[in-house]
């Protein structure tokens, strides 16, 4: 839903049905089918009228933002889609509470009390007790990764104006026996996993720890991480949180150090050692583990030695000492480990109080708590529905619904009930086994209506083949448990021998003699200690006490898949959850009465469109107005009741009926809004459209009378122009012919006084006329030779070869040697910019030049390549490393050629280095080197004259380098390489010249035979490409195109 939408009801725009009360049809299918289409749009909580249902989506949704709880804050239970922000004092409905809704709804808390030092104080140690209770209390089970395995009963005590003032933590029956062992796919606690992970070396070493998880027996490996779980980050959380709530850094170290000992405890082994008298006697295998237990909680290590191998049992005045076999001793361990856990666990629920102040016979006792919830919540539900109608005033009829306390009282009945019956056959005398006990049930239980089993008297089970012999089966309200007796006794027990209590209780650990009290030797109680069944039956009578002090909400977890997956649903697991949880039953006694209430101020708010007389204002009571739009909608009368307050329906339909009306109404409403909002809006438009005619007709006349009038002064300055211009061309005219006048008459005088000047002078002029004349013409005729020189000069490039034409013949012989001088003085200009290196690569190229030009077809396409020497970048290129650590020179050529094979004339790829010493080929791939000459064993190079890359590298004869023959390589840039190899052997004094060889047939040495490489032109079936083909063991066939 978009910002901008305001959403008045949760029959908005509802998805489904958003308060199960009015579902109909209602039956279980339609519930289901409800529950998964809103799961389907991200709506996972319904409502059940008061009641929460929560679906837990496995992803994270945007609906617990500050802007959410904001939204919610202040506001009615109906007005807004179902949230569980709603649900301010939470109790879970199940025995082991959801850590996640817990969470949340702490955090709402937290989000809308005030604000100040001592609230923010409680409201944080509120918070953060969570994450120290989850914690110990939380792990990793099958369904979930964060499971709590106890049960938790937070009273949280608000003042008058909502601020938290503090609160109280309970718990109940942690599953102590996870401390030894843990299902398949499971976790121990996350404490474990976090001080493992998280801790520094530092604390582990004082814990004398170590970081590997496999080290330790207690913990299960195959489950050992989790995804999404970061145990290193949560155990700097615990930290802190228990910083947070109170705890000393002495206390938290004790705690740490309990932790540890358990796991110590766990690789603690025994074995059997024979006595005089014949029996065993258990003792320590390795005692390492079991000192350093003792180091950490300060026990003397014989003293905790001696409690594995003994028991002493007191009557009266008599003490008796007996030894431990291995079988007993690995279960006084366990006891033991259990009990140090157990103890622990409940010493950080009441320091935490203190803070705030201001399928076996664990799922046995589960089931019968869950009874007992069930129980106190129907009771509790139909209390709060009685006291409503009370309240309002509505005639309370009785409802009818299965009332589960026969089956409380056939499990927690003092006289004959099975915990009782449990209890007394674990304190009687003689032999006691799961068989025996299960003989009791069957003799005392088996009239019992929701008690089934193989062996009792009722004769209807006995061929039950579903029903094992060493079972029974109880039908809960959520339907039938079937419960295996074997492990009843010994987990009733619960036995922590007292010379373990004793041993204990001597430790120097400050909170170790907190949680074994009963070790003092002052203050031996010869009492046998309770029994777990009655220890729990007393915490749930404790727990059904607060309850009914109360005025609960409930919020209804149901996990849709066992995958952990998001948007999976899976019907058959959520139906069991929905039958175990009770809901239908919920739904039915919300029904029983009225399906739907709600205040007259918002009703009449809601539907006082469907009738005139309260539209679109009503002005008299809320509850007249109503009374007025039902009669006027003509809903029967037993339809609905009259509350002081409310108004009562009884039946969804008649709530659906007024839905659907109003959805009707509102549409015709909207049309009429609709219609009247284009009539305004049309006319607005009509009436800007005339305003803007005027203005644009106003505006227009005033640009046509401007463009006139600039139309007329245009054509006036155009006349005025044209006669100016008239005028200006005639007086032109004349003056013309004036100025020629006078040039006329200035000329034909200067033509005269010429001719008689000439007369007279002639006779002193004849003699030398014809010398000066010709002086005086070659004269001119130089000055404008070398100026047309001076500006046809060619450009200073010195393969430039232009020159001016000769304008006259007798300058020839000047013409030329300006020309040769130019040249001269134009290539000193040029040499002169050369740097040192591009001097060398231009003497490169001149010695290319005198090697190949006029001798090799491939010469001339090398002209315009420049020489670049190094193109594998070979001290750059980490690829070649290798390659340059086994060159110690400086690399004068790096390029990559094809050797010859001399079998088949292909050719396979090496790297090709130049030194000033020697030439070095390699694999391209590895680096590794093939071959390395020194320059001086190679005598010549072989190439043809033709456009190819082939040549051969002749080696000298009886050189060590000659022994496997000479080289025959191809190369597109063979002009450069013979060229290098050529100067670098020129260069040194020491060793004589490579002298290179062109020729179209030559000898190479393969080893002891010689080879003629011999090469033809090839027709144009071959293509464009240069091949090498063996014709016989004596000669090399090589294909060169045609140019």
């Amino acid at each position: 839903m978009s910002k901008m939408e305001v959403k008045t009801s949760l029959l908005d725009n509802m998805i489904g049905v958003g308060d199960m009360v009015l579902l109909e049809p209602l039956s279980e299918e339609t519930f289901i089918e409800n529950l998964h289409k809103r799961f389907e749009h991200n709506e996972i909580y319904t409502y059940i009228g008061s009641v929460v249902i929560s679906m837990n989506p496995y992803k994270s949704l945007p609906i617990f933002t500050a802007d959410k709880v904001e939204e919610y804050r202040n506001r009615n239970f109906y007005e807004l889609s179902p949230h569980m922000t709603h649900i301010v004092c939470l109790l879970t409905s199940l025995l082991y509470c959801v850590p996640e809704a817990s969470k949340l709804v702490m955090s709402y808390v937290a989000a809308v009390c005030g604000k100040g030092q001592e609230v923010n104080k409680v409201k944080e140690q509120l918070l953060q007790s969570n994450p120290v209770l989850e914690a110990f209390g939380n792990a990793k089970t099958v369904r979930n990764d964060n499971s709590s395995r106890f049960g938790k009963y937070m009273d949280i005590e608000f003042d008058f104006k909502g601020d938290p003032l503090g609160g109280v933590i309970s718990n109940y029956l942690l599953e102590k026996s996870r401390v030894v062992k843990q299902p398949r796919g499971e976790r121990n606690f996350h404490v474990f996993y976090q001080l493992l992970s998280g801790a520094s070396e530092d604390t582990l070493k004082k814990l004398k720890l170590d970081r590997d998880f496999s080290k330790y027996n207690y913990l299960s490996l195959d489950s050992a991480t989790v995804n999404g779980l970061d145990d290193a980050a949560n155990f700097r959380t615990v930290r802190n949180a228990m910083q947070i709530v109170g705890f000393m850094e002495d206390e938290v170290q004790s705690v740490l150090e309990l932790v540890a000992a358990v796991l110590k405890l766990g690789n603690i082994e025994f074995k059997p050692e024979s006595r005089v008298n014949g029996f065993d006697e258990s003792r320590v295998k390795d005692k390492n583990d079991l000192k350093e237990m003792c180091e950490l909680l300060g026990i003397e290590q014989s003293v905790l030695e001696r409690a594995f191998s003994f028991r002493t049992v007191e009557a009266k005045m008599e003490k008796v000492s007996t030894t431990l076999n291995v079988a007993q001793a690995y279960y006084a361990r366990d006891a033991l480990a259990k009990n140090i856990y157990s103890r622990m666990f409940s010493w950080l629920v009441t320091r935490i109080n203190e803070s705030i102040k201001d399928n076996s016979f664990e799922q046995f006792i589960i089931n019968y708590c869950n009874e007992k919830l069930q129980q106190i919540f129907i009771e509790l539900t139909l209390r709060e529905e009685q006291e409503e109608y009370v309240r309002e005033g509505i005639e309370w009829t009785n409802i009818e619904y299965f009332n589960n306390a026969i089956i409380c009282d056939l499990i927690e009945n003092n006289q004959n009930g099975i915990l009782a019956m449990l209890d007394e056959e674990c304190l009687r005398p003689g032999t006691v086994t799961d068989e025996t006990f299960l003989d009791k049930l069957n003799t005392v239980c088996a009239e019992h209506q929701h008690f089934e089993s193989r062996l009792s008297k009722n004769s209807k089970f006995l061929t039950d083949h579903s029903l094992p012999h060493n079972c029974f089966r109880i039908q809960h309200y959520a339907g039938k448990v079937l419960y295996r007796v074997e492990g009843f006794v010994d987990k009733n027990n619960d036995l922590l021998y007292r010379d373990l209590s004793q041993a204990m209780y001597k430790a120097n650990h400050s909170l170790m003699k907190l949680l074994f009290p009963e070790g003092n030797p002052a203050k031996v109680n010869l009492k046998r200690p309770p029994t777990a069944g009655f220890q729990f039956r007393a915490s749930v009578g404790t727990l059904m006490k607060n309850l009914l002090t109360k005025n609960p909400n409930y919020i209804r977890c149901i996990k849709p898949n066992d995958k952990k997956a998001a948007q999976v649903f899976t019907d058959s697991l959520v139906c069991h959850q929905v039958r175990y949880l009770g809901l239908m039953e919920n739904v039915r006694v919300r029904r029983a009465g009225y399906a739907f209430r709600q205040p007259y101020e918002p009703c009449l708010e809601r539907y006082k469109m469907l009738c005139k007389q309260t539209w679109p204002h009503w002005k008299g009571p809320a509850r007249e107005g109503v009374e007025v739009l039902l009669k006027d909608l003509e809903v029967p009368e037993d339809e609905f009741s009259y509350g002081r307050s409310k108004i009562f329906i009884r039946n969804p339909r008649t709530l659906f009926f007024l839905e659907e009306r109003r959805r009707q109404c509102l549409e015709d409403l909207a049309t009429l809004i609709q219609k009247i909002y284009r009539g305004w809006k049309c006319r607005t438009h009509f009436l800007l459209l005339k305003k803007s005619q005027v203005v644009v007709a106003a505006w227009y006349r005033r640009y046509a009378q401007q463009r006139k009038y600039q139309k007329i002064k245009s054509s006036s300055i155009v006349v005025q122009s044209f006669i100016r211009g008239w005028k200006a061309r005639k007086i032109l005219r004349e003056l013309k012919y004036q100025k020629r006048c006078k040039e006329a008459v200035t000329t034909i005088a200067a033509y005269w006084h010429g001719t008689q000047v000439r007369r007279e002078y002639r006779k002193f002029f004849r003699a030398n006329a014809g010398k000066k004349i010709y002086e005086f013409t070659i004269q001119r005729i130089m000055q404008k030779y070398f100026l047309g020189l001076k500006n046809t000069m060619p450009s200073m490039s010195p393969i430039d070869k232009s020159w001016p034409a000769r304008p006259y013949l007798f300058l020839e012989g000047t013409h030329q040697e300006l020309r040769k001088i130019f040249h001269l003085w134009r290539c000193k200009k040029y040499r002169s910019q050369f740097t040192e290196e591009k001097k060398a690569i231009y003497e490169e190229k001149l010695e290319a030049s005198e090697i190949f030009k006029g001798k090799k077809a491939l010469y001339p396409s090398s002209v315009g390549q420049p020489f670049k020497g190094d193109y594998l970048e070979i001290n750059k290129n980490p690829k070649y490393q290798k390659l340059n650590s086994v060159v110690d020179e400086k690399v004068l050529l790096a390029d990559v050629v094809n050797k010859i094979n001399r079998a088949n004339g292909k050719g396979a790829s090496r790297i090709f280095l130049l030194t000033k010493k020697n030439f070095v080929l390699a694999d391209q791939k590895t680096g590794q080197v093939k071959a390395s000459v020194p320059l001086p064993d190679l005598s010549s190079v072989s190439v043809s004259t033709q456009n190819d890359g082939f040549f051969a590298l002749k080696l000298k004869e009886g050189t060590p380098s000659a022994a496997k023959g000479d080289f025959l390589l191809s190369s597109d840039r063979l002009i450069e390489i013979i060229t290098k190899l050529h100067r670098t052997g020129a260069a040194s004094a020491e060793r004589e010249q490579i002298s290179v060889d062109i020729s179209d047939e030559f000898l190479v040495q393969f080893k002891q035979d010689k080879v003629c490489v011999k090469f033809i032109q090839a027709g144009p079936k071959n293509g464009n490409s240069v091949t090498c083909k063996r014709k016989n063991n004596r000669l090399l066939e090589v294909s060169v195109p045609s140019p």
